[in-house]
């Protein structure tokens, strides 16, 4: 009898090891690529493209500030964001170690039971212990597409942490050129408010004298007070920025402010105001910045190369979003189909009189075989479902076509705005000389009495908002560098291979819960995104129809 019932049930074995081949839905494939534009470099040599990926690797380097270095590297390791996007990378790990033990049998399970019944004012006693087992066959993919899904999710949390990288980034440092441009703009105030109160001093002698009116005294008061009022609200702007990087880095503002009084910093102006002292006059500006505390930018090449582009972690993550979600239509897809499963039971039952004792010899129970479910009357919820999961998906696609276009227009307004900045800093740069020199002449003049003091005063006062506007450019251009190389997704590499998790986090976890050694240091090391073409449907079928004809 056991002969006969096998020969059925090894042909249905081989039946579905035949179909397990067939995994419904669709493929994922990417939407033709929108047009970028005509000026971007589309192919470019191994060599060029090495060198710009390496330009882009580690860029704030480039500026050339040790400061600017040390907070980066910071950031990296301390960032609250990247720590809580790290453990989001263990979520999706976990869930991805979820759907792939679900192509395994589903149910294995140890049960007993020890029960009292009456029946005719009889009391008997059951006891049972049993082992079952159940496995639902991936015949159509099901559970092959909810790895697939599953994979693409875990890869797009990965892509998701590269991108708070390149933010977090580009935030360090566009918060570090803002503090250091206030700072400038601070010292410029406090320099010019010495030669005010020194034009006010020599008003005041000249008034005392009788030789000018106190017209001239309250006017350069005036100009004066003016310059005074605005200090504070370059104090807020550079406290307002510390905080932000005091926040970037997860740290209290008190313990950022030693980072940002760098020693180059305190020589730099020893030696401003030595030369501004040693002449007492204000020195004309060369244009190389070397007196400026505001990090001088690296000069950039104009030159787009697209690749670089495409690789941006925000596109990243909207592929694989849509990978995920092509991989869900494939899920609802089964349920159009029958589910076969295998089942199995082995145990022991016994039930006897009360009083009696138990016996187990004779008491083996065994079951097992095939068994299919086909939900045939739906009434459209199935293909409504699937029908849902397509349209979820076609707006992923639509969103990644949404990144491309941001991208583009992220790439174009940081070069537009670099290069319109550039022209209008060596523009400032002429005037904040002529100003100086301006101020230069017309000093000596009003103290041999050659000139009025209100073209004294008019020379000081551009003077003062020339200087002002320069620091500022100086700002702008160097801010321009951080958003292109932003735009261009610059920076993400150099956590590859590094821990996307602190180990006393991870030792917190440890702690807490036994993780079977996925938070040691290997497991906590980023990995590199990678996606296994899927099979084609019915391709083994396909092949083995081939060989029969």
């Amino acid at each position: 009898m056991l002969l006969k019932l096998s020969k059925p049930s090894f042909a249905i074995l081989s039946l579905l090891g035949l179909s397990a081949c067939t995994v419904v839905g669709p493929d994922f494939t990417l939407p033709e690529q929108r047009p970028l534009p005509s000026d971007w470099s589309v192919e470019q040599t191994d060599s060029d493209s090495q060198k710009s990926q390496q330009k882009l690797h580690l860029w704030w380097q480039q500026f050339n500030d040790p400061t600017l270095n040390q907070l980066v590297e910071m950031a990296s390791q301390q960032n609250l964001d990247l720590e809580a996007a790290g453990l989001r990378i263990v979520q999706a790990r976990s869930l991805l170690g979820i759907s792939t033990g679900l192509q395994y049998p589903q149910v294995q399970a140890v049960s007993g039971n020890l029960t009292r019944a009456y029946v005719n004012d009889q009391g008997v006693n059951n006891a049972g212990l049993s082992f079952d087992a159940g496995w639902e066959m991936d015949v159509w993919g099901k559970y092959a597409r909810g790895i697939e899904s599953a994979e693409a999710s875990y890869y797009a949390s990965v892509a998701s942490y590269h991108d708070i990288m390149v933010t977090i980034t580009s935030e360090v440092a566009r918060n570090y050129i803002n503090y250091r441009t206030f700072q400038e703009r601070l010292l410029l105030s406090r320099r010019n408010i010495e030669i005010q109160q020194r034009v006010v001093n020599i008003t005041q002698v000249q008034f005392d004298s009788g030789n000018v009116t106190e017209l001239d005294v309250q006017q350069a008061k005036n100009q004066l007070f003016n310059t005074k009022a605005a200090m504070p609200s370059l104090e807020i702007a550079m406290k307002q920025s510390r905080m932000a990087l005091s926040m970037l880095l997860g740290v209290l503002p008190s313990e950022i402010e030693a980072l940002l009084s760098s020693e180059r910093f305190n020589q730099q102006m020893a030696d401003y105001e030595a030369q501004f002292k040693s002449s007492n006059r204000k020195p004309a500006l060369s244009g190389n910045n070397d007196r400026s505390i505001v990090p001088h930018p690296p000069m950039l090449d104009k030159q787009v190369d697209a690749n670089l582009v495409m690789r941006r972690p925000d596109l990243l993550v909207s592929e694989m979003q849509a990978r995920a979600q092509s991989a869900k239509i494939g899920v609802a897809e089964t349920a159009l189909y029958p589910n076969f499963s295998l089942f199995g039971s082995i145990g022991i039952d016994s039930t006897v009189p009360d009083g009696n004792s138990f016996s187990f010899s004779d008491s083996l129970t065994m079951a097992i075989g095939p068994t299919f479910q086909w939900n045939i009357f739906q009434y459209g919820r199935v293909k409504n479902n699937i029908r849902f999961e397509d349209a979820r998906f076609q707006e992923t696609l639509t969103n990644y076509n949404k990144k491309v276009l941001q991208a583009v227009n992220e790439v174009t307004n940081a070069l537009d705005a670099y290069d319109l900045y550039l022209k209008q800093q060596s523009l400032r740069l002429q005037s904040v000389n002529s100003s100086i020199r301006a101020y230069n002449i017309s000093m000596t003049q009003y103290e041999n009495g050659q000139i009025s003091f209100q073209r004294l005063l008019s020379s000081v006062e551009k003077m003062t908002r020339a200087e002002d506007s320069y620091a500022s450019i100086k700002g702008n251009v160097a801010n321009q560098v951080i958003a292109l190389y932003k735009a261009l997704g610059g920076g993400w590499e150099a956590q590859t291979g590094k821990a996307f998790l602190s180990e006393p986090v991870a030792q917190q976890m440890i702690d807490r819960n036994n993780w079977g050694g996925d938070l040691d240091e290997p497991g906590r090391q980023l990995p590199e995104i990678y996606i296994e073409p899927p099979a084609k449907k019915g391709q083994q079928g396909d092949s083995q129809q081939e060989e029969q004809q």
